[in-house]
């Protein structure tokens, strides 16, 4: 297994494991008693339910020969069902007890789903560099392994944006008796514009900061409260003031 190829990343920390630590004691027992595979007892981490899984020997099916293997998997008391998934991130651990820091191994986010239930290194560490008792990693034939888990929830946010070619619409908007508007502000009558329902506001004396000053004009939805959740129309327009002689501003 090429791990560059395959995102994974070596770090040493301090800190232990968040989610689960394995301590085996007497390893060297595994093999004499020809246990190619262990499976831990199920853990909780990110609201879903987990099992470590290591081969001592390393997983000869995955090119993990002398190598230790170590996997991830979902847990079988809660298998995923069909169509399902969980994406998370996953850092193994084994604890250097001499100098009391642990050696990770982190992989890219992982999509787990029915057919994929599991996720792991086969080529961990060389037994050789393991079992060597100058490396921490196995002292009095007894070790430390760990794991952490990120799952990456989809809170099923996000939107979709739909240009639409450029088509040119007109309204026109005349007022009578301008001089008697004594409201602050005044709407058009609604009109149709690529299915939006639209208005133009006016503040005849300005808005709070033009009052006395200027007009004010804006181009409202006239629907915006039909709109979905997050859901946004962009327009660009020009609004134009035409003189009594045709001149326009």
């Amino acid at each position: 297994m090429d791990e560059e190829a395959y995102g994974i990343t070596t770090e040493i920390r301090e800190v232990s494991p968040a989610h689960y630590v394995f301590k085996i004691e007497s390893f060297s027992l595994l093999s004499k008693n020809n246990i190619d595979v262990y499976e831990t007892n199920e853990f909780e981490a990110g609201d879903e339910k987990w099992r470590l899984i290591l081969y001592p020997k390393g997983d000869k099916s995955r090119n993990g020969g002398d190598h230790l293997s170590i996997y991830l998997a979902i847990s079988k008391s809660t298998p995923l069902k069909v169509g399902s998934e969980i994406n998370a991130t996953v850092r193994f651990f084994v604890l250097d007890r001499i100098r009391d820091q642990y050696l990770t191994k982190q992989g890219r986010a992982t999509r787990f789903h029915e057919m994929q239930f599991q996720w792991g290194i086969p080529r961990f560490m060389p037994l050789a560099t393991f079992t060597d008792p100058s490396n921490g990693y196995l002292i009095d034939d007894t070790c430390v392994f760990g794991v952490e888990i990120v799952v990456i929830k989809n809170l099923g946010l996000g939107e979709c944006f739909t240009p639409i070619e450029g088509t040119s619409y007109t309204h026109e908007w005349k007022i009578s008796k301008f001089s008697t508007l004594v409201d602050e502000y005044c709407y058009s009558e609604s009109f149709l514009a690529e299915d939006q329902k639209w208005k133009v506001r006016l503040y005849p004396r300005g808005d709070l900061t033009e009052r006395d000053k200027s007009l004010s004009i804006y181009l409202c939805l006239a629907d915006s409260g039909k709109l979905d959740l997050g859901q946004k129309v962009n327009a660009s327009f020009t609004i134009r003031l035409r003189g009594k002689d045709g001149t326009v501003l």
